[in-house]
């Protein structure tokens, strides 16, 4: 009978050590930090991006009408508004809430070229009208930047 004298099977012989890089070539992380956060580039986190930067800008151009306004996200309208198909947003002037539809604005909007820059802009042109509609501007007048405009 055979004495084994390093103590280990031959699964354990033959097993490979721990890699020092990934198959990247890069070192891997110590435990100490935290795995990097989740890029934000999916749609949802760019429409709420791009919302959010044009309604800052908004509040930045009309303080006494937009000062304290919320503007807010929502997946679908609960209810069609204005009869003329699904709402790309809804206006609560006794709450001060403007309320974008994701999804109607994402989906159902017509971009000639479907890329991250023409979605940004479709959502910045919904808020643009929102914030329109509710000061009850025309949407062409919002833009202080304009000629024309205010």
């Amino acid at each position: 009978m055979a004495r084994r004298i390093s103590g280990r099977g031959k699964r354990e012989m033959f097993a490979r050590p721990a890699p020092r890089h990934d198959r990247h070539g890069r070192a891997g992380r110590s435990s100490v930090l935290r795995p990097p956060l989740r890029p934000l580039a999916g749609r949802v986190d760019l429409f709420a991006i791009s919302v959010t930067a044009a309604a800052e800008y908004l509040r930045g151009a009309y303080p006494e009408e937009l000062g304290d306004v919320q503007f807010a996200i929502a997946g679908m309208p609960t209810s069609i508004q204005h009869g003329d198909g699904l709402d790309r947003w809804s206006i609560n002037r006794d709450e001060r809430l403007i309320v974008l539809y994701r999804v109607p604005i994402q989906r159902l909007t017509r971009l000639h070229i479907d890329d991250d820059l023409h979605r940004r802009m479709a959502a910045e042109s919904c808020t643009f009208q929102a914030a329109a509609e509710y000061i009850g501007l025309d949407p062409w007048e919002i833009d202080p930047g304009f000629p024309g405009s205010r």
